[in-house]
């Protein structure tokens, strides 16, 4: 089956209209090292952007959730699409992270980029990743033994966080036996994942606003 993914989420229609189409990606500033993934937690108040230019999964699931931060007087709340894999490969990943109007300096971005490589035994790798998507758009998305409205509650390669995150078991749910995703952009609230594995790591402060798209 395969998907043009474009576009984000809109949380009042989410359980009635989420595609069947996801970005998987990775960011190593807020993985958990743990297998069984802690579930209702707070987000920073800024999102962070990634570019890979390509992805393979087994084991897909999504669902929908939302989470919280503390950045304003009152907590916000960001609708987001979970996209979990079992296991992941990402091909040339960059993640940027902009901090805007710090005092006496301005805006500084974090850059770090990893598996910059044909060769897959060079390639970004990960297991048990649950990434919290608000936008995301790719080239070409493909899917494997896919399952489309299914209770989230029954996805189990992978399971949902678990614990009390904020979302609903009962709610709209698909998974796949594998995922192939090209050219992909997305924008996220926070990722997590049992190991990460960054081969050729590279990360840098710069000045000013410096994007990976």
């Amino acid at each position: 089956m395969e998907s043009q993914v474009r576009g984000g989420t809109r949380w009042k229609r989410f359980a009635v209209v989420m595609v069947p189409s996801v970005a998987a990606t990775a960011c190593i500033g807020v993985a958990l090292a743990q297998g069984a993934l802690a579930a209702s937690f707070s987000v920073s108040g800024q999102s962070f952007k990634v570019r890979a230019d390509y992805i393979h999964g087994d084991g897909f699931s999504q669902y929908g959730a939302v989470d919280m931060d503390d950045s304003k007087s009152e907590k916000g709340t960001h609708p987001v699409a979970v996209s979990a894999f079992a296991d992941a490969r990402i091909q040339n990943m960059c993640q940027s992270v902009v901090t805007p109007r710090i005092p006496f300096f301005g805006t500084a971005t974090l850059l770090l980029n990893a598996g910059d490589s044909d060769d897959k035994n060079k390639q970004v790798t990960a297991k048990n990743l649950y990434i919290d998507v608000e936008k995301l758009e790719a080239d070409k998305a493909v899917f494997g033994d896919m399952d489309i409205g299914v209770a989230a509650k029954s996805l189990q390669d992978p399971a949902m966080k678990g614990g009390g995150e904020l979302s609903d078991p009962n709610g709209f749910g698909q998974g796949a036996k594998t995922v192939d995703l090209y050219g992909v952009k997305q924008t996220a609230w926070a990722t997590t994942a049992g190991t990460f594995t960054l081969p050729g790591l590279s990360m840098k402060v710069v000045t000013g606003t410096h994007e990976c798209y």
